[in-house]
C-alpha cells in the first residue's frame, strides 16, 4: 500500500475541501471533532487515477468561541492524514494579538542578545 497524502485546497461555505493522493481503492476516512466522528464526508474519484476529492462539511454545532480542531484519519490504518482548526470569538482575537506582541518582543530581545554575542566573540 502506498503512502496517502491529503492536501487542503480550500475552505468555503462551511465545507473543508482537499485532494487525497496515493490510494487506488476508495479510501475510508473518518473526521473527528472533540473525539466525535462527523457525518457527511464525501470522497469522490478525480480524473487522474489514485487521486480523490475529499469534502468535509463542518456542522454548525461545532462552530463556537475558541479553537475547534478537526482531525482527518484513514479509517483502516488509523493514520492521521490532515487536520484543520477554526478560531472564533472576540476575546480570542485579543488574546492572539497579545501573544503575537509578546513573541515579537521576545524575538527582538533574542536578536539583540545574538548581535551582542557576535560582537563580543567576533
Amino acid at each position: 500500500m502506498s503512502q496517502m497524502t491529503l492536501t487542503k485546497t480550500r475552505l468555503v461555505g462551511g465545507v473543508w475541501e482537499g485532494v487525497l493522493a496515493g490510494s487506488t481503492a476508495t479510501p475510508a476516512l473518518v473526521v473527528t471533532h472533540l473525539n466525535n466522528p462527523l457525518a457527511g464526508i464525501r470522497v469522490e474519484p478525480l480524473r487522474e487515477a489514485g487521486y480523490w476529492s475529499v469534502r468535509v462539511p463542518i456542522p454548525a454545532e461545532a462552530i463556537s468561541d475558541g479553537v475547534q480542531t478537526f482531525v482527518i484519519c484513514d479509517r483502516t490504518s488509523g493514520a492521521r492524514l490532515a487536520h484543520f482548526a477554526l478560531i472564533a470569538g472576540e476575546p480570542l482575537s485579543d488574546d492572539l494579538r497579545s501573544e503575537i506582541d509578546l513573541l515579537r518582543a521576545e524575538l527582538d530581545m533574542l536578536k539583540s542578545a545574538f548581535r551582542r554575542h557576535c560582537v563580543e566573540t567576533g
